[in-house]
């Protein structure tokens, strides 16, 4: 056997890694929001009736209009934590620690992350998985590609529920970390790492890290 033989042997072990782990993910994505759909209709109740206590809005649902997995389009799903109209003048804005648009409610819901758990039917759709660079609108994508060169690289993945950005940051995280945080992941994505990540969420959502 020469190099060339081994060097063709090992890109077929690592594609097949790829197939492999690409089938595990789907796999597990699948189970998950199926699971998590059974589980989320009393909490849609619950969020439904502090809405209509607060009266802050009568819609609990919030879509939006995100970018996945090589640059497509697609809906994707929140409980709204902001009031309706909260971009009157149409210009997207990025939330802030005290920004006034967020509704107590939402805050709330935001401190637990209970305002992703529609995105369950985002995963179930293959629009997302549960691991992944977080998806971001059109506007931003447009003005963060000018400054990171590599911005574009976020999109050879699905985009995720929780993410490296998610569990080491926040909300409020400066989009450059944010952008490093996607790289790192894109560049070493594994099982292992997608199970550090859904572990240190748990902490995360309960905020114990």
């Amino acid at each position: 056997m020469n190099t060339n033989d081994i060097t063709l042997e090992g890109n077929v072990v690592k594609e097949r890694s790829k197939v492999l782990y690409k089938v595990i993910k789907r796999t597990f994505d699948i189970v998950v929001s199926l699971v998590g759909c059974i589980f989320l209709l009393p909490i849609i109740i619950i969020v439904k009736i502090s809405y209509l206590i607060s009266k802050d809005y009568n819609s609990i649902f919030y879509t939006q209009t995100r970018i996945g997995k090589n640059g497509k389009e697609f809906k994707l799903y929140k409980f709204r934590s902001m009031y309706v109209n909260a971009e009157k003048d149409g210009i997207p804005l990025v939330a802030s620690p005290n920004d006034t648009r967020i509704t107590k409610i939402g805050r709330f819901i935001r401190k637990f992350k209970i305002d992703e758990i529609p995105q369950l039917y985002n995963v179930l759709k293959g629009e997302m998985s549960i691991v992944g660079p977080r998806p971001e609108r059109t506007y931003f994508i447009d003005k963060y590609k000018k400054e990171y060169p590599l911005y574009n690289l976020r999109h050879n993945v699905k985009a995720g529920i929780t993410g490296l950005s998610h569990v080491y940051g926040n909300y409020y995280t400066e989009p450059k970390y944010r952008y490093l945080y996607d790289l790192y992941y894109i560049s070493n994505y594994s099982l292992l790492l997608d199970i550090k990540i859904i572990f240190k969420t748990f902490f995360v959502i309960l905020h114990l890290k």
